[in-house]
């Protein structure tokens, strides 16, 4: 069947959570539990940096723009996930297969591209704190992040338009709980030479390149801190960024093990790709509200004026 010729009655079904069928009924609790979690969370971050005019800097603004890519990028699989579970159906229609598909990788990019922006924020601060002002202007602030979507936006494009000019017969499972580039190349009938190079090639400098820059710029940073002659500034130095490098090792550690790791089609092997999946798709957005504000004083106090309703509007104050 041609992937152009590909209809909304054709289906996947996602397999990703049907091997302990004993045990829907907790994992729907405990996934609808972090999905309402991860949104409050993180919603909250948005209303109280939106609100206090004390966190209106690059940094906050960033992290405001983290914590909407994370609301986004859970939603884009978790309420699927929580329907099929409770429903017992496990289908997914072709067309809402490559329109999750596409947002799944806007989204998750467009983490990987703003954890890499916001290292760029912290080495201009520490290495260069007279210029930071500068530097990190509101416009560029905004130029980088609208730069981020335009590129994430371009990918997803890509793999999805690569997706879709395949073939798919009669095996449909997808061991997995949503759809996702190396799940659905495994079932295509399909040459999927092509879509595996743009994966290596694309993917992995979408991947490595921010991780790259990510390293780079933090050991210029560590470098700039071990100068630093007192000793309460260097440890003030380390805490704001030792909530930034927790981000970066749990989400960069399990996608690299996802999609740049050739997994085989044992069981174990599948277990372990869908563990690594809920890991950056679920955990690591349902992590992020308590890493940031539980390690960062301001934004702990910014979380509790928000909540008191003590907000400051006026970018001026």
């Amino acid at each position: 069947m041609a992937g152009g010729n590909q209809t909304s009655i054709f289906e996947f079904l996602l397999w990703g959570f049907s091997g302990q069928p004993e045990k829907q009924r907790i994992l729907f609790l405990v996934f609808l539990w972090m999905y309402v979690v991860t949104v409050v969370g993180n919603l909250l971050i948005v209303l109280a940096i939106g609100t206090d005019a004390r966190l209106h800097m690059p940094m906050y603004f960033f992290l405001a723009s983290l914590s909407c890519a994370d609301i986004l990028f859970t939603s884009t699989t978790v309420p699927k996930a929580l329907v099929n579970i409770q429903t017992q159906s496990r289908s997914i229609s072709y067309t809402g297969c490559l329109v999750q598909l596409y947002f799944f990788l806007t989204f998750g990019d467009m983490d990987i591209f703003l954890l890499a922006t916001m290292a760029y924020d912290r080495y201009v601060a520490i290495c260069y704190p007279l210029h930071y002002k500068m530097v990190m202007s509101r416009r560029r602030c905004s130029l980088l992040v609208t730069a981020c979507w335009v590129l994430t936006s371009l990918v997803a494009m890509t793999h999805t338009f690569l997706i879709f000019r395949l073939s798919f017969c009669s095996k449909k499972i997808i061991p997995d709980f949503f759809c996702d580039l190396r799940p659905l190349m495994k079932v295509s009938c399909s040459d999927t030479q092509v879509n595996e190079l743009v994966l290596l090639f694309l993917g992995g400098a979408v991947i490595l390149i921010p991780f790259m820059l990510i390293l780079v710029s933090y050991i210029h940073i560590v470098s700039a801190i071990l100068r630093v002659p007192s000793a309460q500034g260097r440890c003030r130095a380390f805490s704001t960024c030792g909530s930034h490098l927790a981000v970066v090792a749990l989400f960069f550690g399990t996608v690299i093990r996802a999609y740049l790791c050739p997994s085989s089609s044992s069981s174990n092997s599948i277990e372990e790709d869908t563990a690594a999946a809920i890991m950056y798709t679920v955990v690591t957005p349902l992590l992020n509200p308590f890493i940031y504000s539980l390690r960062n004083k301001d934004m702990k106090c910014a979380l509790v004026r928000f909540l008191r309703g003590k907000v400051f509007f006026s970018w001026g104050q």
